[in-house]
């Protein structure tokens, strides 16, 4: 969506007040942790753009709060499985051999929005080491959530979203579907641990050397999820409201995970 539009669908400009009494509503409280999705197009025109979206989390959930965002960079990743767009095969070579090393501070999201971007780079914010699908945090917990994350399951058990899991953390959806809820991921991980996996590659620094790197990364399967979220959205752990102009959720992780874990079990979702 275009700023214009932006505009015209707006009954007028999106405030960081405005924003922090939205996040209230739907029930974010002081002290959280809360996994953040975001699609600002959806909030509507917001003054001060990302950093107005940011500064009102931070401080609607305080000094004792913590922020989490998805960090992915999906173009460090082997070219042949490369669809949106793809690459001609003769290029392959080439970007294994040439393609920058994951660096943690340097390397940009992808495919996570403004808000998420914006948010890699804020004062204090940490990262996770997973060159493809990592996390970022602020708060007092960022160095626990995000302390382990294995190259080949970066969803499982021991992962961000495992922790996030563990400490009664909560998902917020700002103006996003169902196939961006990363902690879904940690579900079908759960549901099916010997689940098909597939072979990547990736650059990455080993002994401070720049090297490309072949693992096996578990298939994901988006495709399932609305299914699973249609589920949560009639359910009484789920918080709905707006954030701006954007339809919004607020739900905890562990039942979330639980639900889809107990569903996913099932032979009708197994099929």
């Amino acid at each position: 969506m275009t700023e214009a539009a932006a505009i015209a669908r707006s009954g007028g400009p999106v405030t960081q007040a405005r924003l922090m009494v939205d996040f209230r509503r739907l029930g974010v409280e002081p002290g959280m942790t809360v996994l953040v999705h975001t699609a600002m197009s959806r909030i509507g025109w917001v003054c001060g753009g990302p950093r107005s979206v940011i500064e009102a989390l931070l401080q609607v959930v305080g000094p004792e709060g913590t922020i989490v965002m998805p960090a992915q960079s999906s173009e460090l990743s082997d070219p042949s499985g490369w669809c949106e767009p793809p690459v001609p095969e003769s290029w392959w070579d080439t970007i294994r051999a040439s393609m920058p090393a994951f660096n943690p501070h340097l390397t940009p999201t992808r495919g996570v929005g403004t808000v998420a971007e914006v948010f890699r780079t804020w004062p204090g914010t940490r990262r996770s080491l997973h060159p493809q699908v990592s996390f970022t945090a602020h708060g007092p917990r960022a160095v626990e959530i995000l302390s382990s994350q294995p190259l080949e399951d970066p969803f499982g058990a021991v992962s961000p979203l495992a922790v996030l899991n563990g400490i009664g953390a909560h998902v917020l959806m700002i103006g996003t579907g169902w196939e961006t809820c990363t902690t879904l991921h940690l579900a079908e991980r759960l549901s099916n641990p010997q689940g098909p996996t597939f072979e990547d590659g990736t650059a990455i620094r080993v002994d401070d050397e720049r090297r490309w790197v072949r693992f096996r990364m578990p298939q994901t399967d988006v495709d399932r999820f609305p299914a699973v979220g249609a589920k949560l959205d009639g359910h009484a752990i789920l918080k709905h409201g707006h954030v701006g102009s954007a339809p919004s959720r607020l739900f905890p992780v562990a039942q979330a995970v639980s639900m889809a874990v107990e569903a996913w079990s099932l032979p009708a979702f197994m099929a």
